[in-house]
Formats: structure tokens, sequence, C-alpha cells
């Protein structure tokens, strides 16, 4: 049985608009990362100096934060619906004797 089977169709709507709403807040994140940052690093080739490499430091940082929040709770959501499900199960199969 499948962990989310459990859920309704309504819980699942919700909770599959919650992930793909986390999943595309970190790409616009990505993406603004990006064009602001090769903005930056054009600015800074023009003057000859290096200064852009800091804010892009710091920012990478800030996105991989961002993306280890979105992708790894992501999967521990599912790993805890499974292990519910599972306790789930194990109440049932001591409940019913037969």
């Amino acid at each position: 049985m499948n962990a989310f089977t459990a859920l309704s169709p309504a819980d699942l709507e919700r909770l599959a608009r919650k992930r793909a709403g986390a999943k595309m807040g970190w790409y616009i994140h990505a993406l603004v990362f990006v064009l602001v940052n090769a903005g930056l690093m054009l600015l800074a080739a023009l003057q000859g100096l290096h200064w852009a490499v800091f804010p892009a430091a710091g920012w990478a940082l800030g996105l991989a934060v961002h993306g280890a929040v979105v992708f790894i709770r992501l999967q521990r959501a599912g790993l805890f619906h499974s292990l519910l499900e599972r306790e789930r199960q194990a109440l049932q199969a001591q409940r019913d004797p037969w």
C-alpha cells in the first residue's frame, strides 16, 4: 500500500500544490541568482575589478541552504508518510486478531 493512499484527494491536491510551490520558489530564486550575478560580473569586468565574486559567494550559500530546505524536507515528508502508514498497518494488525 502506498503511503499516500490514506490521504483524501483534497489532501493529496493540497500536498502536491505545496510541494510544487516550494520547488517553484527555489527555481525562481536560482534564476534571479543567475541573472543578477551575471549582471554584477559584467559590471565588475567593465571596471576591471573582481569584487562581484563576494556577493555571488554569499548568495550561493543562501541558495544552497534554500535548496537543501526545499528538497531534503520534501524527501523527509515522503519518509514520514511511509512510516506513518506502516504504523497504521501495525496498529490495525494488533487490533484485528484474525
